[in-house]
């Protein structure tokens, strides 16, 4: 009988000790969502202010006149954005762990992916050195291939990689929303707010409305990175919570 209580508290132990060993990530994890909210206005005004041009030229006279628009037109804060998230996504790994291995694994491969193909797909930079190539000669026929190089990005950027993205970054969120409603270390408003709003961001492909539908779970999104943000704080403050 000692020895079966000797080994509970050492295992209690161990589990406490490893949960403090990830204090830091846990705030990390929480500073990175509450830096996303700020990112989150700033993207969602520039588009409705600014949106972006129809056409390559539209682009790099963009660039050329307000280049720090055309960059943020270029979704460069989400490509800042997904660094955040890898971020909150490991230390929520950490937490959900304990709870739901299987589910949390699944919706950090799907981040994982969602990330590697929104930065790699990202032309940003690229199009801002293509604008400055564009207006820096008068050579019609490297003005020609400069915008032939420029359309094939925006193509990219705007076809499968990007819609690909797009889908699995959802399925990933939903995904560590239910892996959320099994760990008591996170509010069940969290986890609800955090399936509805990526369940509404497939509002995107309705016709005419789709874009706005994805701006408005976007704004529901704001309120889950909130509640995260916080619920990561408290873990840092106090990992023991995590084994709860």
């Amino acid at each position: 009988m000692e020895e079966q209580v000797q080994a509970i508290k050492m295992g209690k132990f161990i589990t406490e000790n490893d949960n403090s060993s990830w204090k830091s990530l846990y705030k990390m994890g929480g500073f990175a969502a509450l830096l996303s909210l700020v990112f989150f206005p700033i993207q969602i005004a520039v588009y409705l202010i600014n949106p972006p041009p129809d056409t390559v030229v539209g682009w790099f006279n963009l660039f050329n006149e307000r280049p720090l628009i055309g960059l943020l037109d270029l979704d460069l804060l989400l490509v800042v954005d997904q660094v955040l998230v890898m971020l909150i996504f490991l230390a929520l790994y950490v937490v959900l762990r304990q709870t739901s291995k299987s589910l949390i694994l699944i919706g950090l491969m799907f981040g994982l992916v969602t990330t590697v193909l929104l930065i790699g797909s990202n032309p940003a930079i690229a199009m801002l050195t293509l604008s400055n190539q564009y207006f820096s000669t008068v050579n019609e026929t490297i003005r020609t291939m400069t915008l032939a190089a420029g359309q094939a990005m925006i193509t990219n950027w705007t076809g499968s990689a990007f819609h690909t993205s797009y889908i699995l970054g959802s399925i990933a969120a939903i995904v560590i929303s239910v892996a959320m409603l099994h760990n008591r270390s996170f509010s069940k408003a969290a986890a609800y707010l955090g399936i509805l709003s990526n369940v509404i961001a497939f509002g995107l492909y309705i016709p005419v409305i789709g874009v706005y539908v994805s701006i408005f779970s976007v704004v529901i999104l704001w309120f889950w990175y909130l509640l995260i943000a916080l619920d990561l704080i408290k873990l840092g403050k106090n990992p023991e919570r995590a084994s709860k």
